[in-house]
């Protein structure tokens, strides 16, 4: 296989980085065994940084293009040094190599072959929190199919200065390259946990004192009128399955966005809609400190 006879030539990029032992480097990446069914591939310097700095995933090879260099110089370097500093192996690839494992044309030139993310309980993200974090704002995103929005109501929420997201298990392996990409690495940043059930995280963050909120059609109020100041834990649904009645029963408040128009009903995407919400919640919480 390609990829077989890439691991056992190795060819290091040395003149990106400090000198480095590419047998060590070598045996380390196959003592971590990965195999199909535990690794992807995430693609691009944004997100292959993202994944290294935020140590989110294992990382077990990271391949260059061999001509990538002239392209972006001075991030490729600090990528390599990254990696390096990690004990990561950096390897150099032909174009072919990339072609065959990149899911399309925007990595430029920059692949890593990574484990699974790294989660959470709810437990230990509330406990992680930063200290003076004394308002937290978790959200859940709940039934989101496509990976490209999901991936972009992350990158929503980190932006807006989340301090954690829940999700509920799923093989979100496949999808990871695309969620990373989509996210601007966002979602490698985002300390997640994982919760069997959005009741279940609803209840566990209603303990810990913060209000249940949820974003609906249905008896809901605006975002403008709400106080969304208060400790907050926010189910925001996808655009097909939305939020069980269980869950609506469970809220503390609903919220809705006001639209500017009354003869146009069709909702925001989700991504849309997470973003509002989360920039509304940055908004009033800056205007209250």
């Amino acid at each position: 296989m390609v990829i077989r006879r890439i691991r056992e030539n190795p060819r290091p990029i040395s003149d990106w980085s400090t000198a480095v032992n590419w047998g060590t480097m070598r045996r380390m990446a196959e003592t971590a065994s990965p195999t199909e069914e535990t690794e992807t591939w995430l693609e691009g310097i944004v997100s292959v940084m993202a994944a290294l700095a935020a140590n989110s995933r294992p990382i077990y090879t990271v391949y260059i293009q061999q001509d990538a260099r002239q392209r972006h110089d001075r991030k490729l370097a600090r990528l390599v040094d990254t990696a390096v500093a990690a004990h990561i192996p950096v390897q150099s690839a032909d174009e072919a190599f990339i072609g065959e494992h990149a899911s399309g044309s925007s990595h430029g030139g920059v692949l890593a072959r990574v484990g699974p993310r790294c989660f959470l309980t709810c437990a230990d993200l509330l406990a992680g929190m930063a200290a003076g974090t004394a308002v937290p704002f978790i959200a859940m995103l709940d039934g989101i199919e496509d990976p490209f929005n999901f991936g972009q109501a992350v990158r929503a929420l980190y932006a807006a200065g989340a301090d954690g997201l829940v999700l509920r298990p799923r093989n979100w392996l496949s999808a990871a390259g695309t969620v990373a990409r989509a996210s601007a690495g966002a979602s490698e940043w985002l300390p997640t946990a994982v919760a069997e059930t959005a009741a279940e995280a609803a209840t566990f963050f209603r303990q810990q004192g913060l209000v249940i909120a949820c974003a609906s059609h249905e008896e809901a109020i605006s975002i403008f009128e709400a106080d969304l100041t208060r400790p907050l834990f926010l189910l925001i649904g996808g655009e097909k399955r939305g939020i069980t009645r269980s869950f609506l029963r469970q809220a503390d408040v609903r919220l809705q966005i006001p639209y500017g128009r009354t003869n146009f009903n069709q909702s925001l995407g989700t991504a849309a809609a997470t973003a509002v919400i989360s920039f509304e919640i940055r908004r009033q919480r800056k205007h209250d400190t």
